[in-house]
């Protein structure tokens, strides 16, 4: 079954990426909506690199000498 794409500005994007790939358009097109399923079909993966990525800060150490302009009180809100 053929493809037709009206969207000038679709037909752009993907002669400019069958270019930069150094293939026939219908594989780049082919390769990105393979590569946008399998990224789709694992919607949690982006929530897990940002977890990752925030256990990663949490390790980092206060520093004794940071500077910190507010006052904080004993339940860690600012003064």
């Amino acid at each position: 079954m053929a493809l037709q794409i009206a969207n000038p500005k679709v037909v752009e994007k993907v002669e400019r990426l069958a270019r930069a790939m150094g293939t026939t358009k219908t594989a780049a097109v082919e390769e990105a909506v393979d590569r946008l399923l399998v990224e789709r079909s694992r919607p949690g993966k982006l929530r897990d690199r940002i977890e990752s990525l925030l256990e990663q800060i949490d390790r980092i150490p206060d520093r004794s000498d940071a500077f910190d302009p507010l006052e904080w009180d004993e339940q860690g809100l600012p003064k």
